[in-house]
């Protein structure tokens, strides 16, 4: 059986007991059910890069999702409306995100370079540099393991909120099939959000510029932190950001730390900028697990790490930054048979 270090960014994770590849979504829901009426553990797996998995590996079903399918209800030509994109639960989300700048469709070309699949990104709702799926995904089709039979969740009812939606708190529950996103269509870019993005551009914040620039910067962007990936670059070994940002009360904030005003009166504020003043620097560690030289909000994997290395890692830095600011760091990524 295949190890699972061989199917995640981070590089970690032992074998499966049992391993099916679906190319299908009808293989989709036959391999998650027939393990369901057996009893049998389940794995879903996309692209691997938001999963931490346990060194003894997992004692069931991984159910790889290897489904394709980018479907546009315009081919050609320029709608009014826009465009609605239908995409299976197992595309590339980057390969989608470069198919969108080629095609003139607007709103996702700040997500560039975010590795794992299309089936993924509403789970999490993947964001960065001002953008988040939230705000372009037109429905979700799952398989729903509960109820045994298939439901769409329009964006309303998908419970979306910062790293979090309806499919993150049933976890489990709902298989992703399918991704309907509403796009706009141009040659601009959605208006830029990001303060860091707006700088390199050379536009203010809320401006524009053109999509296919928008997606190159952040490329560029997420490559000097070592967020894209790169099989011969130990800083990309990881997981992305390990710690999602707090969203804390504004009086508990550590003086000096960065704080965004979210709409229920708490503030967002830096997971990197408390790593950082707690004295945990870039490449801190002195074991095959460390904090990424580019970025401290990475975990890496310096080549010959165990799943246990990363997690006395992450432990050491969550209880240094409680300590140092009472704020306590919540993991992002996915733990499968480990706890942190």
């Amino acid at each position: 059986m295949p190890d699972l270090r061989d199917h995640t960014t981070l590089r970690l994770g032992g074998p499966a007991a049992r391993w099916v590849t679906a190319t299908s979504e009808a293989e989709l829901v036959e391999a998650v059910s027939t393990a369901d009426a057996a009893g049998e553990p389940v794995l879903v797996l996309g692209g691997g890069s938001n999963v931490v998995v346990a060194d003894d590996g997992f004692p069931g079903v991984v159910v790889e999702v290897a489904t394709t399918g980018v479907t546009p209800d315009v081919e050609d030509g320029v709608s009014c409306g826009g465009v609605m994109v239908s995409v299976a639960a197992g595309e590339s989300w980057d390969e989608l995100v470069g198919t969108a700048v080629d095609r003139g469709w607007v709103g996702i070309e700040a997500l560039a370079g975010i590795p794992g699949a299309v089936g993924a990104t509403p789970i999490q709702n993947v964001g960065a540099y001002g953008q988040e799926v939230s705000q372009t995904i037109a429905s979700v089709r799952v398989w729903d393991r509960r109820l045994k039979g298939v439901r769409t969740f329009a964006n309303a009812d998908c419970g979306f909120g910062y790293r979090h939606s309806r499919f993150k708190a049933d976890p489990g529950r709902h298989v992703v099939l399918e991704v309907t996103f509403q796009l706009a269509q141009g040659t601009l870019g959605a208006p830029i959000g990001y303060a860091e993005l707006a700088r390199a551009l050379g536009v203010e914040v809320g401006e524009r510029a053109p999509v296919a620039d928008v997606r190159e910067a952040v490329l560029s962007l997420r490559g000097g932190k070592g967020m894209v990936l790169d099989a011969g670059d130990h800083d990309t070994w990881s997981a992305g950001s390990f710690f999602t940002n707090p969203v804390v009360d504004p009086t508990v904030l550590p003086e000096g730390a960065p704080a965004w005003p979210q709409p229920d009166g708490r503030v967002k504020t830096s997971a990197a900028w408390l790593i950082e003043h707690a004295g945990f620097t870039k490449g801190y560690g002195a074991g095959p697990a460390r904090l990424s030289g580019k970025h401290t909000l990475a975990l890496t994997n310096r080549g010959g790490a165990a799943t246990a290395d990363l997690l006395a890692l992450a432990r050491e830095i969550r209880d240094g930054v409680e300590a140092a600011s009472g704020i306590r760091l919540v993991n992002e990524p996915v733990l499968v048979g480990c706890e942190l």
